[in-house]
């Protein structure tokens, strides 16, 4: 169990175990990606749509470092407390689905933690692929989280042609 000191003993640990959603016993993916839904909702408050693209962009980078400096310090390639994969995986379908009503961000929320949870097809092939250290594993515990955004997005778009 991760203590509460090393989530503060460094920023990368900060931003890579979500602001401390990653600390959770429970699902910490799962509270990680309510974190991240939460979180939009306040960024959609205050920010324009192009202001939170640039909040994703700079999110991206930051997130693998964060990462890869988390995980060797975990001594663990790929730590399920580090959430912040989920927060920027899940922003970033929220960013292209919104305005969605409340069940449309039910379904967003539920195929995402679907796909992150049973890494189908290329999600477990991203997965699996960059999977390791350094910034190469940085780059998996980020990829296959936006790997399950896109067929997410997929899904939804698809269903959403047939309405």
């Amino acid at each position: 169990m991760i203590h509460h000191r090393f989530l503060l003993s460094h920023p990368a640990h900060f931003i890579a175990l979500g602001f401390g959603s990653g600390l959770s016993w429970w699902g910490p993916g799962t509270v990680g990606t309510l974190w991240a839904w939460v979180s939009y909702m306040a960024m959609d408050f205050w920010l324009s749509p192009a202001q939170i693209g640039w909040v994703l962009l700079a999110a991206l980078p930051i997130g693998w470092w964060a990462s890869t400096v988390t995980a060797e310090h975990l001594v663990d390639a790929d730590p399920s407390a580090i959430v912040i994969d989920e927060i920027v995986a899940f922003w970033a379908v929220l960013w292209i689905w919104m305005p969605a009503g409340l069940w449309g961000q039910v379904a967003a929320f539920s195929l995402f933690r679907t796909f992150d949870v049973l890494k189908p097809g290329p999600v477990r092939w991203v997965d699996r692929y960059f999977h390791g250290w350094g910034w190469r594993g940085g780059f998996g515990i980020m990829a296959d989280d936006i790997v399950a955004a896109f067929l997410t997005l997929l899904i939804l778009a698809l269903w959403q042609a047939t309405q």
